[in-house]
């Protein structure tokens, strides 16, 4: 039974559905500024997701609209050999979970005469009868050997979306490298330059290092048991975010530990500006969140994960931020982004105006 949370609110005539995955908490975090944005011009955002990415946008946005998804049920392998091969294994599910969602945005479209749809990258979520927009920074889906099979599938579900809309540059100097940009493509691609829903504020130093962590179990408690052993070690004081939203917000201090278990936009975007250095997954959404900041960081990619894998490698190449395998990780490692320039800020933004066009079916 699909879930629906109704508060106080009453629907406008131009009510905008955006669902974005849950996949860790970068594909809901980065629908942030997106949700602000309709509002802004006067759309009513209706939220859509499933697990801790729905949950996540219900604390953030607590008088919207908000619906449960089928869930894609993803879940990383232990063994990052053995990840492709979860995939496929849970592949069934997703696809079921696709269709399923299809059927309820179906509905979804009648029950609130919706105006539009937003998906991040939700395959399912779309509809012919109103536009309708996928957002992704992946054109093309970094998978071994079978890149170019997952990418043209990839590219095949973004076809039946009136437009793709890409958080990253289109020309260079930009963030996504290949993943973000094609050579040649039928596509409708719209460029929002990177999207963050953090502001770079000058705030004096509070922690010497902050750990955000996300992303599917089990490799987000791996990674968490890893780092909470090895920074034992570290000098100096350490703000840990372990990306888990509960109901309650948790805080404990241990030792030059500051745990907590979630933070909100504000809390988040506080701790960023008041910590000196970044440890953190290479996800696209913390890398545009370090690059609005103008913030240094230390990758350790997701075990298995090739876009998160090439990111990192880029970044390195790059001279921006070095990376660890997960396993391979040591405290001293940190002293090498002395050596790094960071990431550079961008002021680049999208033009929203323009962009929320296409709801207005003129």
């Amino acid at each position: 039974m699909l879930k629906a949370y109704l508060p106080n609110l009453k629907t406008t005539e131009k009510n905008i559905l955006i669902a974005p995955l849950n996949w860790g908490l970068g594909h809901a975090t980065r629908c942030i500024p997106v949700i602000r944005e309709l509002q802004h011009f006067g759309f009513t955002p209706i939220i859509a997701s499933d697990g801790v990415a729905l949950r996540l946008l219900q604390k953030e946005f607590p008088e919207l609209i908000s619906i449960e998804l089928p869930s894609y049920e993803i879940e990383y392998a232990k063994d990052e050999k053995d990840f492709k091969w979860k995939l496929i294994k849970n592949s069934p599910k997703m696809i079921q979970a696709i269709f399923e969602e299809k059927k309820k945005v179906k509905a979804l479209v009648k029950q609130y005469d919706l105006k539009g749809i937003i998906s991040d990258n939700r395959l399912g979520v779309y509809s012919k009868k109103v536009p309708s927009v996928f957002i992704t920074h992946q054109l093309n889906v970094l998978s071994g050997k079978t890149t170019w099979i997952s990418s043209k599938l990839h590219q095949f579900f973004i076809a039946k979306f009136t437009e793709c809309w890409i958080p990253d540059s289109k020309d260079q100097p930009n963030l996504t490298g290949k993943l973000g940009h094609l050579e040649d493509s039928s596509l409708n691609l719209k460029y929002l330059g990177p999207l963050s829903r953090l502001v770079k504020k000058n705030l004096p130093l509070r922690y010497d290092l902050m750990v955000i962590l996300s992303g599917p179990e089990p490799q987000r408690t791996m990674l968490e048991e890893k780092l909470t052993e090895e920074l034992k070690n570290y000098k100096g004081k350490i703000l840990f975010i372990k990306g888990k939203v509960e109901t309650e917000q948790k805080t404990t201090i241990e030792d030059h530990f500051t745990y907590y278990n979630f933070m909100t936009s504000e809390e988040v975007e506080k701790a960023f500006n008041e910590s000196d250095l970044v440890l953190c997954r290479s996800g696209y959404t913390t890398v545009m969140d370090l690059a609005k900041l103008d913030k240094k960081a230390f990758f350790i990619p997701t075990p298995g994960q090739f876009e998160q894998e090439y990111l990192a490698k880029r970044f390195k190449r790059k001279g921006m931020a070095p990376f660890a395998k997960q396993d391979e990780f040591k405290v001293e490692k940190l002293l090498e982004t002395d050596l790094y320039k960071g990431f550079p800020r961008t002021g680049e933004t999208a033009n929203w105006k323009q962009l929320f066009i296409l709801f207005h079916g003129e």
